[in-house]
């Protein structure tokens, strides 16, 4: 049983955000905002929560505003200091990584988020790493990769999350079948890449937080291209699990796939709710729009 500590994470951010063109043409998808941070900075945040020490982007041509964002901005910080604009500026300061704790290196070919991964390998080195993939977005109790962490500390190995779907939904997921349980989730037998629901060996799917061996590399080096062309992250992890142990953590709170529009939207509107300084505003706002939208939708019936 593995258990080196995991100091660093790997953040894939090289897709190109066909979804949500045209915004995507001119700014990376990470940088679009849920209320008023970046989508990449969530990861981050919930990455450093759990204990991350440093920060490895997989990035590619036109992601250079991600670099910035998470560089210092003296101009910035200047002029809202001479308005007294003090609360911005510790807001800035405080979000800004320590030096020397974010690194980059670059995707030159989109081949997929195993091929993202591998990139990373060198900065990686030989050891445990977790992998967070940015456009999943959570909430909870916990942060989910801080749960992660407490399933790595009790079982070494392989670790990753997951949420349970409706069953009728697996289609749409890499599904896990379950084994033994252990205190903070249980073992993983097999993972099966969108089946039917007939075919389901459960409902619990992965939602994008992993922690991983460095054995990865060498299987995603090899890895042939599975669906969509691209070398696949979870067709290494299936080779994986014939030499070394998977389990996986439940996380109890709730994911948005920001990749999607609907997600995306979800997530603004989820989060702006939780927040002390428009919460009940933008939930009077939301009943709102939906009893406009009701009343639209009654009529349209009534018109047919």
């Amino acid at each position: 049983m593995d258990m080196r500590p995991v100091r660093k994470a790997v953040i894939p951010v090289a897709g190109n955000g066909t979804r949500f063109l045209p915004a995507t043409k001119a700014m990376p998808k990470e940088m679009l905002t849920i209320v008023d941070r970046p989508v990449v900075q969530y990861a981050v945040d919930e990455a450093m929560q759990a204990g991350i020490e440093n920060i490895i982007f997989v990035t590619s041509r036109n992601k250079t505003a991600i670099e910035d964002y998470f560089d210092s901005a003296p101009e910035l910080i200047a002029t809202l200091t001479r308005s007294g604009k003090t609360v911005q500026v510790t807001q800035l300061e405080k979000m800004l990584p320590l030096a020397g704790t974010v690194s980059y290196t670059r995707q030159q070919v989109p081949l997929g988020l195993g091929h993202a991964v591998w990139c990373a390998r060198e900065l990686v080195g030989d050891e445990p790493f977790a992998l967070l993939l940015p456009d999943m977005v959570s909430y909870g109790p916990q942060g989910c990769m801080a749960g992660l962490m407490e399933l790595y500390e009790e079982v070494g190995g392989n670790v990753f999350a997951v949420e349970q779907c409706a069953p009728e939904e697996t289609s749409s997921y890499g599904v896990v079948e379950m084994g033994q349980n252990v205190r903070h989730g249980f073992q993983v037998t097999g993972m099966v890449e969108k089946p039917k629901p007939e075919d389901a060996p459960s409902n619990y799917y992965l939602n994008g937080r992993y922690i991983l061996q460095p054995e990865i590399f060498e299987l995603l080096a090899g890895q042939e291209r599975g669906a969509g062309n691209e070398i696949q992250l979870t067709d290494s992890m299936q080779r994986l699990l014939k030499t070394q142990a998977f389990h996986a953590h439940p996380y109890k709170g709730r994911t948005f796939d920001c990749g999607s529009k609907r997600g995306f939207i979800e997530a603004n509107v989820a989060f702006s709710m939780l927040r002390a300084d428009m919460g009940n505003e933008i939930y009077q706002s939301v009943k709102e729009l939906v009893s406009e939208h009701e009343m639209r939708m009654n009529g349209a019936e009534r018109a047919a």
